[in-house]
């Protein structure tokens, strides 16, 4: 066995298939792996890729999370060299800050769907 991809809901798969290959350079979509409900991308290398699913009845997460409403399922952590450039960068591919931010060396932004990601930086 291996994981092939993680799979995020959202009202519009390729609307948040598009965001996250404008985001991630060098992925692109698998061949024969699209339609209007469903698409899945994959990196440079061929390794883990990302899926994407079309729900209609998708509620955006609220994070931190709040007692009664739709909590995080899951989130992606995503390593950069500069994070002020790269936070620069996904906020003009659609990204948008999470109000909370819990480090200095993490922005938590939030995709279009609403789903919480983290850019970060290793620890010198």
């Amino acid at each position: 066995m291996r994981l092939a991809a993680a799979t995020l809901d959202a009202p519009d798969a390729r609307e948040l298939a598009d965001f996250y290959l404008r985001l991630l350079p060098g992925w692109a979509v698998r061949r024969g792996e699209d339609g209007p409900d469903w698409v899945h991308i994959r990196p440079p290398d061929g390794g883990t890729g990302l899926s994407f699913q079309t729900e209609p009845a998708y509620r955006p997460p609220v994070w931190p999370g709040e007692p009664d409403r739709q909590q995080m399922m899951i989130h992606l952590d995503i390593e950069v060299d500069d994070l002020e450039k790269e936070t620069a960068r996904a906020v003009a591919a659609g990204a948008r800050p999470a109000a909370f931010q819990p480090q200095d060396d993490v922005r938590v932004l939030l995709d279009p769907a609403g789903h919480p990601f983290c850019l970060y930086t290793e620890s010198q």
